[in-house]
């Protein structure tokens, strides 16, 4: 744990806050540098991408075997590919604004040669021949990929746990939830696994483990990012319009640059951040923790002076939950039935989940469970063309709220959970959803570009977060909110628990 040390902010109130280890310096750890840095260290020579990325591999042997956040690597790939990159160097011919870092992708992501399963037993041979659109991007400006990171079958729960793969453990607590779908990636980007990874959101994906992880992710907006080569591929466009695809990492900088890598570009402006009002409310018609409550009031207090603010729930925020369950239960669940054909035969969800409770299924009960769950929420044509003009006047409403408007507002009521809390939680009979998942709905239903930024600890220990959204277009604006965030809060903390003891100033930087 970083020593803490008391300030005051403008307004008297005190704060903790982090004291950083000085960045660039000899005591820098790779391992704590984002791929902004360690870019830029490797185009100067002062880091080999071999002896980083030969860093990265051998932490995480060390650490996987306690968190299990990684589930496939091409480890050797990956330093034939770092040797080839300080070649090119030499050379002159160094290429990519990601030249020679190593990173991370959740397992959804098609990458050649590897295996994409999405936690199935039935799949688990299953290798791929193509990249992924974003992989094909990432690598074009010179990433090295490590390896794959852990995800819940067919990412359709909100902790990571499959049973081909296992359960990923947090790493500030290994009781508790490293959140999902992106759990494995949180949870390997907390440790410090890689210089940045990649996720993927249509349900809170990115950012509860973010959240729970304490780490910087970014959800993109409606239709900014490709999703070919994501499995599962989404088939439905009220669907499509929820998922985003972005960053998981250690800055508010590398997650920017992670989406002008993969972005289309449009529409993206160069803002006045002083000309924005703030959205941050400070009574929420749904649950709000003590600790969470606190630090959304200090980001409040701490920016009053400063932005023009308002305080009441953003338009449409509690009507918003149960359009997103409607939304993914289009179909009955029949997409995703589609996926468990297992030698030609369609598996039952209902006797799949009567025999995963007696442990005899290969199919966890929550996604068997999600399958029953979706026809009874199936909405009626009748409904499905209500939400249809619903989304359609809540767009126009909203893209004229958010034309200068930045919305602040939690990740979760609490920080992360212990494991099985969330399955309560989320998918009971009682629609308990509909009390404790509004605030990451309200970004997939509406489409919006969601930054989320550490801000503090809970007496435990564990992080919390905060996310930033505003409308696709106002990305930019976020991104310069979300770095206010960064330098006055927690920000990303690297998780130095599972450091080899007596080892760390192994991990220290190595200069050329």
């Amino acid at each position: 744990m970083f020593t803490q040390f008391l300030v005051y902010n403008h307004k008297g109130l005190q704060k903790k806050t982090p004291h950083k280890a000085k960045r660039g310096g000899v005591s820098m750890s790779i391992l704590d540098m984002d791929a902004s840095e360690l870019s830029e260290k490797i185009r100067e020579g002062k880091i080999s991408s071999q002896k980083a990325t030969d860093l990265y591999i051998r932490h995480l042997e060390h650490v996987n075997p306690s968190i299990n956040c990684l589930v496939e690597d091409r480890f050797n790939t990956a330093r034939q590919e770092a040797k080839e990159a300080d070649r090119k160097l030499k050379e002159g011919h160094a290429k990519g604004r990601l030249f020679g870092v190593p990173i991370s992708v959740k397992e959804c992501f098609h990458v050649e040669g590897m295996k994409t399963t999405g936690g199935l037993k039935h799949r688990k041979d299953h290798v791929v021949h193509e990249d992924a659109e974003v992989v094909k991007r990432l690598k074009a400006e010179g990433a090295i990929i490590l390896g794959k990171s852990n995800t819940p079958s067919l990412c359709f729960y909100q902790e990571t746990v499959n049973p081909l793969y296992g359960t990923t453990n947090n790493p500030w607590d290994p009781s508790c939830s490293s959140g999902g779908s992106s759990g494995g990636e949180g949870a390997l980007m907390s440790v410090g696994g890689a210089a940045v990874g990649l996720g993927a959101d249509i349900g809170g994906s990115i950012r509860f483990p973010s959240h729970f992880n304490g780490i910087i992710g970014f959800k993109s907006g409606n239709d900014q990012v490709s999703q070919n080569g994501n499995y599962p591929y989404i088939e439905y466009e009220e669907q499509q319009r929820m998922l985003g695809i972005g960053a998981m990492g250690k800055s508010v900088r590398d997650a920017r640059l992670v989406n002008d890598i993969l972005g289309k570009g449009d529409n993206k402006r160069s803002p006045d951040l002083s000309s924005f009002e703030l959205v941050i409310p400070q009574f929420y018609s749904c649950p709000l923790g003590v600790e969470t409550g606190r630090l959304i009031r200090s980001v409040k207090e701490d920016f009053e002076d400063d932005f023009s603010m308002q305080v009441d729930e953003p338009p449409l925020f509690t009507e918003s939950t149960l359009i997103w369950q409607q939304l993914m239960s289009l179909d009955g669940g029949k997409a995703l039935k589609k996926h468990l054909l297992v030698n030609e035969k369609q598996l039952s969800p209902y006797i799949e989940f009567i025999r995963s409770k007696i442990s005899k299924s290969d199919v966890h009960d929550y996604l068997t469970w999600a399958m029953i769950g979706m026809r009874l929420f199936q909405p009626s044509k009748r409904r499905l063309t209500y939400i249809r003009e619903f989304l359609k006047s809540g767009d126009e409403r909203l893209h004229k709220y958010l034309d200068r408007r930045l919305i602040v507002m939690p990740v979760y009521h609490s920080p992360a959970p212990e494991h099985g809390v969330l399955y309560k939680e989320l998918f009971s009979i009682q629609k308990t959803f509909l009390r404790f998942l509004p605030y990451i709905a309200y970004a997939n239903v509406w489409g919006l570009p969601s930054l989320t930024i550490p801000v503090g600890e809970s007496a435990k220990g564990l992080p919390i977060s905060v996310q930033i959204m505003s409308s696709v277009g106002n990305e930019e604006a976020i991104f310069q909110f979300g770095e206010l965030l960064e330098k006055r809060y927690r920000g990303y903390e690297r998780c130095r628990k599972y450091d080899e003891t007596g080892k760390k100033e192994e991990v220290a930087a190595h200069l050329a």
